[in-house]
C-alpha cells in the first residue's frame, strides 16, 4: 500500500502541485495548512481537478498542519522559510519517527533578483533537523517550477529531483517519491549538508525561468538514476 503524504503549505502553489501528481500516482495525500477549512477547500479542488484528469478516485483531504502530520508516513514541508522555525518546532511531538522532506527555499527578492538567504544551521533542511530531532529529515524537489508540475498534461520525466539526507533507507524512500511526481527516481547528491547549495541555487532557476520566459528545470546528465551504487 502506498504511504500517505501530508503536505504542509499544502495550501501554496508548490503545496498544492506537488500534491496533485502524487495523489494521481496513487498516493492518499493529506493538506495541511494553519486553516483547516482553507486545507478542505483546497482538497476539493485538487479532488476535481483529478477526476477532470481520469483519476476520480484520488484520495486528497485537508486538515490543520497537526493533524495533516499526525496522518502522514511521509510529511513534505512546502512551507515559506521561517527564521524563528516556531512553526515547525511546535510539530516536533507529532513529527517524531516520521520521515519528513524539507522543501524549503530560503530565498530573498530585491532589485537584482532572486538570491539566496543566509541560515544560521548551513540550510533550511538543516533547520528543520535541528528543530525535530525525533525525525529523520531529508530534502528535495527544490527546483521544480510549481505551474509545470501542477499542468497534468506537462512530461516532467526530462528533470530531475535532488535528494539529500543522512540516512540511507529515507533517501532510497525519497528517490523513489520523486518518480511519482516527474515519472523518473531522484538523484540522490549526498549528505543533508548539501542543501545549502540546493537551496540557493533555486534562485538561479528563477532567475532563468525570468530572463528567458520558460519554466526551466534541473537535469543531470551522464546519470542513470536506476543505477545508484549501493
Amino acid at each position: 500500500m502506498s504511504d500517505t503524504i501530508a503536505v504542509l503549505g499544502g495550501t501554496g502553489a508548490l503545496g498544492r502541485a506537488l500534491a496533485l501528481r502524487l495523489a494521481r500516482s496513487g498516493h492518499p495525500v493529506v493538506l495541511g495548512s494553519r486553516d483547516a477549512g482553507r486545507a478542505q477547500a483546497s482538497a476539493a479542488e485538487l479532488r476535481e481537478t483529478l477526476a477532470a484528469a481520469g483519476t476520480p478516485d484520488a484520495r486528497v483531504e485537508g486538515a490543520a498542519n497537526e493533524e495533516a502530520a499526525a496522518s502522514g508516513e511521509v510529511v513534505l514541508l512546502a512551507t515559506p522559510w521561517d527564521e524563528s522555525g516556531a512553526s515547525i518546532a511546535a510539530l516536533a511531538p507529532v513529527l517524531a519517527g516520521r520521515l519528513v522532506v524539507s522543501c524549503i527555499n530560503p530565498l530573498g527578492f530585491d532589485a537584482q533578483g532572486p538570491h539566496g538567504l543566509a541560515v544560521a544551521e548551513g540550510s533550511a533542511a538543516e533547520q528543520v533537523a535541528a528543530l525535530l530531532p525525533g525525525s529523520t529529515v531529508t530534502a528535495a524537489f527544490h527546483h521544480l517550477s510549481a505551474p509545470s508540475v501542477a499542468d497534468l498534461d506537462r512530461d516532467l520525466s526530462g528533470e530531475d529531483v535532488l535528494v539529500c539526507g543522512d540516512d540511507a533507507g529515507a533517501l532510497a524512500r525519497v528517490v523513489e517519491l520523486a518518480a511519482a511526481v516527474t515519472g523518473r527516481p531522484g538523484v540522490e547528491v549526498g549528505a543533508l549538508r548539501q542543501a545549502r547549495v540546493l537551496e540557493p541555487f533555486t534562485a538561479v532557476v528563477i532567475a532563468v525561468n525570468k530572463r528567458y520566459k520558460t519554466r526551466a528545470g534541473v537535469l543531470m546528465t551522464h546519470v542513470d538514476p536506476t543505477r545508484a551504487r549501493a
